[in-house]
């Protein structure tokens, strides 16, 4: 499956030479349509039990639509990333390059391996979703739910506005947050809940994660101001802001985050309003292609 917009057609450029190189490598290949999600997703279902593998070239959005109809089955996955985020990629050690990747991935397929790698579950009133890399609530998802309004101005720009207008308007949310049955009430600025480290294309949001150890990091960042928050993310690429007071890393295997009028955001898709419970599987999906351990 391809992502029609993703890296702003830099997956749509390369699907080609991606179906060549897994042809030339003895595989069958079947592009499933992707016009839209549900269609996407209802497609990776419908083929799942009947092939070898699903592929996604595209970014961490393409990556979440192959999970929901993955998750908890033994068909694995291939992550070709070429998109603006990478992240799950980056995480699992995939090549940057997506034809490095679908030679890494054939290889594996045809020599019957694979890793292993957790999932996370989340529910509520809404229904269910999988995620693979970080859930996000506060100041980047209400960034996210900006930037996903906005139709001016194309590209980078309109996530720098939204990013203006939501730190004009930050301010501390009153978040109750439950650990493996455990809750209390916490002042936040943003809480992320991380299977893996990186979100937001390239940053350490939850810098030890591992999703391979079946625990969730939960990263707390607490009140902080304008210039304090600005000051802080560019830690975030080195995964740095750990140290810093107004954050708390905390673990634990269920999570439930409640707030009131607060959206989630994984996999860098929306996932839904506020209370979420968020539950790692371990071992949930097959992985081709990723970096040896």
């Amino acid at each position: 499956m391809v992502g029609p917009s993703a890296g702003r057609g830099r997956a749509r450029a390369a699907a080609t030479a991606v179906t060549d190189r897994l042809t030339a490598a003895g595989l069958q290949v079947q592009v499933l349509p992707t016009t839209d999600r549900s269609t996407a997703e209802r497609s990776v279902r419908e083929v799942a039990p009947d092939v070898d593998a699903v592929v996604a070239l595209g970014g961490d959005g393409v990556a979440h639509v192959a999970v929901q109809g993955l998750a908890g089955g033994g068909t694995p996955l291939a992550v070709l990333p070429a998109g603006t985020g990478n992240d799950l990629a980056l995480a699992l050690g995939v090549p940057a390059d997506p034809l490095a990747a679908a030679d890494a991935a054939a290889a594996d397929l045809l020599a019957g391996r694979g890793r292993r790698t957790d999932l996370v579950r989340s529910s509520s009133d809404g229904g269910e979703r999988w995620w693979a890399t970080v859930l996000c609530c506060g100041f980047d998802s209400a960034v996210s739910d900006r930037v996903d309004r906005l139709r001016w101005p194309r590209g980078r720009r309109r996530y720098d506005l939204a990013i203006a207008v939501e730190l004009a308007r930050l301010r501390p949310r009153r978040v109750r947050l439950t650990l493996d049955g455990r809750t209390d009430e916490h002042d936040v600025t943003l809480v992320a809940v991380g299977n893996t480290g990186w979100y937001g294309g390239g940053l350490r949001i939850c810098p030890d994660a591992d999703p391979a150890d079946g625990w969730l990091d939960v990263t707390v960042v607490g009140p902080v101001s304008r210039r304090e928050l600005v000051r802080t993310r560019p830690r975030l690429a080195a995964g740095t802001h750990t140290s810093h007071p107004a954050v708390r890393v905390l673990r634990a295997r269920e999570v439930e985050l409640d707030a009131v009028g607060l959206s989630t955001w994984a996999d860098g898709e929306p996932v839904g309003p506020l209370p979420q419970r968020c539950t790692v599987v371990p071992a949930a999906l097959t992985v081709l292609g990723a970096g040896r351990r």
